[in-house]
């Protein structure tokens, strides 16, 4: 008798016999999965853009995330957001934080309020860093 076919009868003289037809497995597992929804935004960096100077205004303690356009590094630990419709506004870090880390673009994750706000949520490097975002500024062009 070859190896293979010795393996195949000791597997199967092992094996437990299957159920009669009209009888039931002796116990029933049961499982549940639940599948939680998250969205990611991710925000490319703008290059070639001219340097222009601003005013810093107040801004809205919280912005809706599905605005966001574009964004660049202004300074080392700012971002500068440019949302839809125009306007940008001027993302200040917490202190610990360095912008260049975000260079390569960054993400934000999407939270049930639809919005990114200050002193609460998290901005996301694409080289895996986390910044917390510390203040709003809406940029005002200085003529």
């Amino acid at each position: 008798m070859s190896f293979a076919a010795f393996a195949v009868l000791t597997a199967a003289a092992g094996a437990a016999p299957a159920p009669a037809r009209d009888q039931q497995p002796a116990s029933v597992q049961f499982a549940q999965v639940t599948i939680e929804r998250s969205t990611i935004i991710r925000v490319r960096p703008t290059r070639n853009v001219r340097p222009q100077k601003f005013k810093e205004k107040g801004a809205p303690n919280c912005l809706p995330w599905s605005n966001m356009a574009a964004a660049m590094i202004s300074s080392p630990t700012t971002i500068d957001l440019i949302v839809k419709g125009g306007t940008r506004y001027r993302v200040k870090l917490q202190k610990t934080c360095q912008a260049i880390d975000f260079y390569s673009g960054f993400y934000v994750k999407a939270t049930r309020d639809g919005r990114v706000c200050e002193d609460r949520d998290m901005i996301h490097s694409r080289s895996g860093g986390e910044c917390g975002i510390s203040k709003f500024k809406t940029l005002i062009p200085d003529d």
